[in-house]
């Protein structure tokens, strides 16, 4: 019996230890690039498998962008095996796909604090890592910073290699195609991946192309391509005008032969592929043929979002990022509520738009590229042929919604609070100044958590309300972003901006009457004496708890306002507030300059009144990451530093 036991015991501490070798025979020992350079091409294979599974026994547990990541594990092994990185540079396109290469820079142990308060940024980050070579939370900025970096090696006569890797969602976006007109008219050595992973890869693998991709990574064969082009340039044969028309003829011939073309040629770009991006080895070897090329170059590869984690690959949106996770068995962990809980107000949005697209044909929704993310999706499986999903083009975006306007729909824009800052000039010169009845709905305004710096909704009211012909409003529980909404399409409105936070709401029993609001009209939720509270949208449930707290510790009587629109703005609750009290203060979520503080200060300056205003909302600072509750109290967004302020407290 005991024999028994000691050999079930063996058995046990063996599956350990080969299940800990398998994680971690290689990757453990890898903290710098160069680690990693002192494995043979053979060894990738495994590395990249255990550098799949780090990351996805890290993300169970600690939540963040999965599928991403794992999408281009072998492409960030091949990236630092072949490059000498940091002095070369890398320039990730979005940082949702850069979890691997922060392992494998020096960032394996800290990773579990990955968007956590005080730990690992959320994205890449020049003061983070000197890998980490620039900012990139926004997508399709990969190519024009790359190129910028490119060009100052050339002048600082520096041998630096530059890589740009960006994904095809992320092509979609105006900035890309700015970047690869300019790329392929100046002088640069840059290497584009294209990392595509939407296209099933078998066909385009095939044949022709195939025997293509050989030929043009083939080293003898560029080599000779060089020198050839040299003699003749040093001959007087060529200059730069007919080497383009060669490349022109030369790429014809490709798309010919290949039965393919593609705008990257057309560009006058140097185009490699497509490549397997999961084969490493491959990806190693077609690297480092083509990095001494001369001249601008895309590699595109074709890779599978999620790949090696088959629950990521088969619904690769949904594990975008999923939170908590068996890594086991793929089954999300979502906290079940002993009761009811309120609705995300992106759920009521989308349910609410629906609900009104079904009463009004003009109706129309448009989104760049996120419809699940604002619940728009929920439209678009019930009227596909009135819900358009642009692609990562914010500008687009409202200047689309601008022409269908103008003709006749009420487009529903809803974009991103931290993204909506690409469309400025598109608001201002397509939408504002011919008063179209264009509705924008801003998600995500506010702090938004552990995305961080990059994402947090802060500047939309301060960089909107200067804008002539806006309504801007900001609901202040789920049943108000509903007649908002339903006011927002009624006839003659214009072009009218709601804003509303990321999470959950205050309001269980959500699907009121829809009801007009009066636009530019407030209301006094409670009435008091001493001090005026004046907020706009969802935190001021966080003003009504403070307020609670004052007054159940100090004898003050304190008012409370609800402004739900900063544009126009309650001039009657404004006046009211000047002559009968002489302490105010504002609570916003959103940047103190420039918002509704700065709003009620011009006010009572213009109006002659004597009142403190005291201003809470995000400080003139970009603020790190962390959950909303933690950065609330940073910035002194919470109840309790609300009250005490109330008080008369620092």
């Amino acid at each position: 019996m005991i024999f028994v036991i000691l050999q079930i015991i063996f058995k046990v501490l063996m599956s350990e230890n080969n299940q800990n070798t398998t994680n971690l025979e290689l990757l453990k020992d890898i903290n710098t690039p160069d680690d990693l350079k002192k494995l043979t091409v053979d060894q990738l294979p495994q590395l990249c498998e255990e550098l799949r599974k780090d990351i996805i026994k890290e993300l169970s547990s600690n939540p963040g962008h999965l599928a991403s990541s794992l999408g281009v594990v072998e492409i960030t092994v091949a990236l630092h095996y072949v490059y000498n990185t940091p002095h070369d540079r890398i320039v990730w396109d979005v940082g949702h796909q850069a979890y691997g290469h922060k392992i494998l820079t020096g960032r394996r142990e800290r990773f579990c604090t990955n968007r956590k308060l005080g730990g690992l940024r959320p994205f890449p980050f020049p003061d983070e890592s000197p890998y980490d070579s620039f900012c990139c939370g926004h997508a399709s900025n990969s190519i024009s910073a790359a190129l910028g970096m490119a060009v100052a090696a050339h002048l600082h006569g520096d041998d630096r290699k530059v890589v740009a890797v960006i994904g095809d969602g992320a092509m979609s976006g105006g900035l890309a195609f700015e970047g690869l007109n300019n790329t392929s008219s100046t002088p640069n050595d840059m290497l584009i991946i294209l990392n595509d992973n939407n296209m099933s890869i078998d066909k385009s693998v095939g044949g022709m192309r195939k025997v293509l991709l050989k030929l043009t990574t083939n080293a003898t064969y560029n080599n000779m391509r060089y020198s050839v082009s040299k003699k003749l340039t040093k001959w007087g044969w060529l200059n730069e005008k007919s080497k383009r028309g060669i490349q022109r003829f030369n790429n014809s011939i490709k798309s010919f032969l290949s039965r393919q073309q593609n705008i990257f040629e057309g560009l006058n770009l140097r185009y490699f592929g497509p490549v397997d991006g999961h084969d490493v080895k491959e990806l190693v070897r077609v690297l480092q043929t083509i990095k001494d090329m001369k001249g601008p170059k895309m590699l595109h590869l074709h890779t599978v979002k999620g790949k090696g984690y088959e629950p990521a690959e088969k619904n690769a949106t949904l594990w975008h990022a999923p939170g908590k996770f068996n890594e086991d068995t793929g089954e999300r962990i979502e906290s079940t509520p002993d009761k009811p809980c309120p609705p995300r107000f992106q759920d009521v949005f989308g349910k609410t738009l629906l609900e009104l697209a079904e009463q009004n044909p003009r109706i129309v929704g448009v989104t760049p590229a996120m419809p699940t993310g604002c619940s728009m999706n929920i439209m678009m499986e019930a009227m596909p042929e009135r819900v358009f999903d642009v692609g990562i083009a914010e500008g687009h975006a409202v200047t689309f919604s601008g022409g269908m306007a103008k003709d006749g729909l009420q487009p529903f824009c809803n974009i991103y609070s931290s993204f909506l800052q690409r469309s400025y000039d598109n608001i201002i010169h397509d939408a504002a100044i011919m008063k179209l009845p264009l509705v924008i709905c801003i998600d995500r305004a506010g702090l938004v958590g552990e995305d961080g710096a990059t994402h947090h909704g802060a500047f939309d009211m301060a960089f909107l309300r200067p804008i002539p012909n806006l309504t801007i409003a900001s609901p202040y529980d789920e049943t108000e972003l509903r007649r908002l909404m339903y006011t927002a399409q009624l006839p003659g409105k214009g072009t009218f901006v709601i804003r509303y936070p990321r999470g959950r709401g205050s309001v269980v029993e959500w699907q009121c009457p829809l009801e007009e609001i009066e636009v530019g009209k407030g209301r006094k939720l409670k009435d008091g004496k001493d001090v005026a509270v004046i907020s706009i949208g969802p935190i001021g449930k966080e003003a009504e708890q403070a307020i609670k707290m004052a007054e159940e510790t100090t004898s003050l009587s304190v008012a409370h306002y609800d402004m739900r629109f900063l544009k126009p703005i309650d001039q009657d609750i404004l006046h009211e507030v000047g002559k009968r009290f002489k302490r105010v203060i504002t609570v916003e979520d959103g940047v103190k300059k420039g918002g509704l503080g700065s709003a009620v200060l011009e006010f009572f300056n213009e109006h002659d009144y004597d009142v403190k205003v005291s201003m809470i909302g995000i400080p003139d600072e970009f603020v790190e990451h962390g959950t909303i509750a933690e950065l609330r109290k940073i910035t002194g967004m919470d109840a309790e530093s609300i009250a005490r302020l109330i008080i008369g407290q620092k």
